[in-house]
């Protein structure tokens, strides 16, 4: 049985490269993967999953009015896709992830979602909201603060402070956020002397 995997982490914990991992794997073995990427994250070019280590990967372009389910019944005629990959889900809408899980459960096909679980003011994104809602599978990659604890917390950055307010979305890379353990992003540490 197919099933629904969210795989969420803060920041800079490895989930493009796991995602190119994961499609590598499947095409190795001559299998078909349908790769998809939110619009709202053009940071490297529009359709492309990119990981901060340099691997990059086309992917079909989601945006808001996009019908996941209606893409991938046109590429599963042309040729049988063995499994959906999607990156920064944390951008999906609500109408995308009940996509996502009738490609699942009509199709048992399963579904990859990687992304954020809560944004810079430590709310959920509605595509996280949504993932969290409906995955089979939620599964944390870790990554570490500056201090060594787990990192759990997505801080944003304006002229080297951390911001607590603002508008939800804005597209940035290690320069405008960092990954903080609970107690750091609550006392706004950026290391052991700031």
């Amino acid at each position: 049985m197919a099933q629904l995997y969210y795989r969420y982490s803060t920041m800079n914990a490895g989930k493009s490269i796991e995602l190119i991992k994961v499609a590598y794997n499947y095409e190795e073995r001559g299998k078909h993967v349908m790769t998809l990427i939110p619009s709202t994250d053009d940071r490297y070019g529009m359709g492309l999953i990119t990981s901060r280590i340099g691997l990059q990967r086309e992917a079909a372009i989601v945006r808001e009015d996009t019908n996941i389910l209606e893409m991938f019944i046109r590429e599963n005629g042309k040729r049988t896709i063995d499994c959906v990959l999607i990156d920064e889900c944390q951008f999906l809408k609500k109408h995308h992830v009940e996509e996502l899980v009738e490609i699942v459960d009509s199709f048992d096909v399963p579904v990859l979602a990687y992304g954020l679980k809560n944004d810079f003011r430590n709310e959920l994104f509605e595509g996280s909201y949504y993932m969290l809602v409906y995955a089979d599978k939620i599964e944390e990659i870790k990554t570490i603060c500056w201090c060594g604890r787990k990192a759990t917390m997505v801080a944003r950055l304006c002229n080297g402070n951390i911001v607590k307010q603002g508008e939800q979305i804005m597209i940035g890379g290690n320069e405008m956020y960092v990954s903080l353990c609970r107690k750091h992003y609550n006392d706004g540490r950026l290391g052991p002397d700031r």
